[in-house]
């Protein structure tokens, strides 16, 4: 059975050590050939909007733009209803790749088979 990562950052500028945590666990295990999917919440929302994720800035980190990136190439990344609404960022804002789904979507690929979920 193929595992799979879910990876849902509630953090940004607020947290940037657990936000860049978040980012580049996800982009490790993406690059090492596991599915991700990488969940947008909270403050970390307005890394969906184009130019937001160049703003981000941590020493000795990788840069955000480029995880995020990588992130929309080769897995998935959804933005949350809910926290998209809070913050009136519609479909036509975020970032090509960018979907916007809801709870019922993050608990149905957090409990598929072979999936490991992580919160930061």
């Amino acid at each position: 059975m193929k595992r799979s990562l879910v990876v849902k950052v509630t953090a940004g500028q607020d947290a940037p050590e657990r936000c860049s945590q978040a980012f580049t666990v996800a982009s490790v295990a993406l690059a090492s050939g596991v599915d991700v999917s990488l969940w947008l919440t909270g403050e970390s929302s307005w890394f969906a909007l184009p130019g937001r994720a160049a703003e981000f800035e941590l020493p000795h980190a990788a840069p955000l733009p480029d995880l995020l990136a990588a992130l929309i190439a080769g897995g998935r990344v959804t933005l949350c209803t809910q926290c998209a609404a809070r913050r009136e960022i519609t479909g036509d804002d975020v970032l090509p790749g960018v979907r916007i789904a809801g709870a019922q979507v993050f608990v149905q690929e957090a409990l598929a088979d072979g999936a490991q979920a992580l919160v930061y």
